[in-house]
C-alpha cells in the first residue's frame, strides 16, 4: 500500500513538473511571438507623402554691357562700324526659356538718336521691310542704317529667325547657326525673340549680340556730326 502511494505521489509530482515546464515554455513562446502577432494585425492603415518644391531660378548670370562701336564714321564718304556685347543666362527650368530684345525710339521712327540734335539720320535697318524676318547678310541702302545679328554658343539656343538654310535665307527652317554678318534684323520697339531653347542652362549659356552701322557714301539724309545712341532692353521668359 505504501509503495502504491509513493508511486502515485511520484507520478503526480512528475505531472506537476511537466505541467509547469509546459506552461513556462508556452509563456516564453507567447512573449516571443506576441510582437509578431501584434504587428500582423492592424486596425487601420494610413499612407502619406513627403514633398519638397524646388522653385525656378532663371536670371542673367552675366548681363550685357554698353556697346561702343569700333570707330568713328565719316558722314559724307561713309563706312561701316560694328560693336558687340554678350549675356549669359542661368536657368534650372527644364522646359527652357526665351530671351527677347526691344529698342526705344523716343517717339520717333528710328532707334538711333543724335545725342545733341535728336537727329534720326541713321535709320533702322531694313526700314522698308516687313519687320518680321532678318535678312541674309547686311543689305546696304541709300540711307545710313543700324541693325543687329545674334548668335549663341549653342545652335539650339539661337532663335529660329537667326538660323539660315545654307543658302541666302534666314528663318526658313534652317539649322545653321548665324555667325558674323549673317541674318541681320532691324531694331523693333516690340520684343523680338533672339534666344529660344527647350533646355535648362544650369552652368550658363552665352549669347552674343553684334550691332552694325553702315553709312553709304553720299547718304540721304547726311548724318550730322555728333554721337548717336540706341537703347535696348533684354527680357527673359521661362517656358
Amino acid at each position: 500500500m505504501k509503495n502504491t502511494l509513493t508511486h502515485i505521489q511520484t507520478s503526480a509530482e512528475r505531472a506537476l513538473v511537466l505541467s509547469v515546464a509546459a506552461i513556462t515554455l508556452l509563456s516564453i513562446l507567447f512573449f516571443m511571438l506576441e510582437p509578431m502577432v501584434t504587428r500582423a494585425v492592424a486596425s487601420d492603415v494610413e499612407t502619406f507623402r513627403i514633398r519638397q518644391t524646388i522653385t525656378d531660378e532663371s536670371s542673367f548670370l552675366v548681363p550685357p554691357v554698353n556697346v561702343t562701336m569700333d570707330g568713328s564714321l565719316n558722314g559724307v564718304t561713309g563706312g561701316n562700324a560694328t560693336g558687340t556685347t554678350y549675356f549669359v543666362v542661368q536657368s534650372n527650368n527644364a522646359a527652357g526659356y526665351t530671351v527677347e530684345i526691344a529698342f526705344f525710339n523716343n517717339g520717333g521712327p528710328n532707334a538711333m538718336i543724335g545725342d545733341a540734335t535728336d537727329s534720326e539720320a541713321i535709320r533702322d535697318y531694313n526700314e522698308f521691310g516687313a519687320g518680321t524676318d532678318p535678312t541674309f547678310a547686311f543689305t546696304p541702302s541709300s540711307s545710313a542704317q543700324f541693325g543687329y545679328t545674334v548668335y549663341s554658343s549653342s545652335t539650339l539656343d539661337t532663335a529660329a529667325a537667326f538660323l539660315y538654310d545654307g543658302g541666302n535665307l534666314c528663318n526658313n527652317g534652317g539649322t545653321l547657326k548665324a555667325n558674323v554678318n549673317t541674318c541681320y534684323m532691324e531694331p523693333l520697339t516690340s520684343g523680338f525673340t533672339i534666344v529660344d531653347t527647350d533646355a535648362a542652362a544650369v552652368t550658363g549659356a552665352t549669347t552674343t549680340l553684334q550691332f552694325r552701322v553702315n553709312v553709304p557714301s553720299g547718304a540721304v539724309p547726311v548724318p550730322t556730326a555728333e554721337t548717336y545712341t540706341a537703347t535696348a532692353t533684354l527680357s527673359l521668359f521661362i517656358k
